[in-house]
């Protein structure tokens, strides 16, 4: 049985290490983080060329099942594997890590209503953790940003008065909370990623009183089949290869 592991999370690099060898796994990397962590497996990276390009890449490489475990927001990647994979027949299955629960976040729809939340509330110092694409909404905010990030956002889409941290999790909570002290941030801005890796800042913002705007994830296709654990995820694999 052949699977196409839509991975770039801990959870895609956990499924795989637990189906190799017994299954071949094909591990697919959006190639967007230079010197990514390199699941077990043979990989494969870069995009398919939209819904088209996927299509072909499944028949030509007589793909038995597709397994999505990309980050939550990956709603591109998300919605054209869910498409193309009915159009196929393909067995499709979506691991879904669960998100935070919102607590007393201030929750929006997108980067552009956390931006405006931050200017409505008139936040001045601010930890902004929403990843490289998510910071030119930011840029006419009037504020000094903390921005933390795995590579370095495109120049021009950077607000005026920040300072860049690059640096990859996981992260623990005395680190997290020692950051929002020495900064003195006044709100924390996170996208609702769910895990562990980074959920301590979550915690550390509640010790310190700093507000949190959380976006929240865009919505599932409608119809896919979802699992919220690596264990789950494996056992619907040998559950395909049994039947």
């Amino acid at each position: 049985m052949k699977v196409l592991l839509l991975g770039g999370t801990g959870e895609a690099r956990a499924l795989a290490a637990r189906l190799h060898p017994e299954v071949e796994v094909i591990s697919s990397l959006a190639g967007r983080v230079p010197d990514p962590a390199l699941p077990v497996g043979p990989v494969r990276i870069g995009g398919f060329g939209g819904v088209d390009g996927m299509r072909q890449w499944l028949v030509d490489e007589h793909v038995d099942a597709v397994v999505d475990a990309t980050h939550p927001f990956a709603a591109t990647i998300t919605a054209h594997a869910a498409q193309v994979c009915a159009q196929l027949e393909v067995p499709h299955l979506v691991l879904a890590r669960p998100a935070w629960g919102p607590g007393s976040a201030i929750v929006v729809g997108s980067d552009t209503e956390a931006a405006d939340t931050v200017a409505n509330n008139g936040y001045s110092r601010v930890f902004l953790t929403t990843g490289r694409s998510g910071t030119g909404a930011f840029k006419g905010v009037d504020a000094w940003f903390l921005i933390r990030a795995v590579t370095p956002p495109d120049a021009d889409t950077l607000p005026a008065d920040h300072e860049l941290l690059l640096s990859r999790g996981p992260y623990d909570y005395e680190g997290e909370l020692a950051l929002l002290r020495e900064h003195r941030i006044e709100a924390l801005v996170t996208k609702n990623s769910g895990g562990a890796m980074t959920e301590p800042k979550l915690r550390a913002a509640a010790a310190a009183g700093v507000p949190v705007v959380m976006v929240d994830r865009p919505p599932l296709p409608p119809g896919v089949h979802t699992v919220t654990t690596v264990e789950e995820a494996a056992a619907w694999v040998r559950a395909k290869i049994a039947g």
